[in-house]
């Protein structure tokens, strides 16, 4: 479990195609020095488990279904990511819950200049739409943030200077590809709807 703050922006150090799968090498030093194999690690909001580390080099086998569903196939080496450790018991939250099981991608479509601040707009598909909501919580690319306008197939968010500078939502251009992981409760309250109406289509 996470919080979606970020805690430090990765350098991605070698990536190695193993099969329908990759090899991962993220290098940090505030998370190399802390973290030990089998650890969870939210790499670009997705947890992934650290299988190897050297010094400040950790690294991750990532799977077909997760480089299919994220924007972690895209990584070469030099890219820059997200990175969180899993929260600790008794840490303060200062974010949402966040499982690091990304929901579905979305795109960087519009970008405002407000000064220092940025308002970003995000396409996104419409059954993951359906779980946002204005003033609530949503996780890009393993950031929390807060929602802003939602509509039938887009979002946005208000960037501050501190989230554009430390993360790499401040190095996003239009087109790009983010991940997306909806708030948990939302993701409850729409199974429970879907459930009564499932219910009242069969009485």
């Amino acid at each position: 479990m996470f919080s979606g703050i970020v805690e430090a922006l990765g350098r991605v150090s070698n990536v190695t195609i193993e099969g329908v799968g990759c090899r991962l090498e993220v290098e940090d030093e505030l998370v190399g020095m802390s973290v030990d194999i089998s650890d969870s690690v939210a790499v670009n909001g997705c947890c992934l488990t650290v299988i190897n580390k050297t010094d400040n080099r950790f690294e991750f086998q990532v799977g077909p279904e997760t480089l299919l569903r994220t924007n972690l196939g895209e990584l070469i080496v030099g890219s820059r990511v997200n990175l969180e450790r899993s929260l600790m018991i008794g840490e303060r939250l200062g974010g949402h819950f966040v499982s690091g099981h990304i929901d579905g991608q979305g795109e960087l479509v519009r970008v405002e200049d407000l000064g220092d601040w940025k308002d970003y707009y995000f396409k996104i598909p419409k059954d993951l739409s359906i779980q946002t909501a204005s003033k609530g919580s949503v996780t890009v690319d393993g950031v929390s943030l807060t929602l802003v306008k939602c509509e039938s197939d887009l979002f946005s968010v208000a960037l501050i200077p501190y989230t554009l500078k430390e993360t790499t939502l401040g190095i996003r251009q239009i087109g790009d590809k983010v991940n997306i992981e909806t708030d948990i409760l939302a993701k409850y309250v729409q199974r429970l709807f879907d459930s009564k109406n499932q219910s009242v289509t069969v009485s």
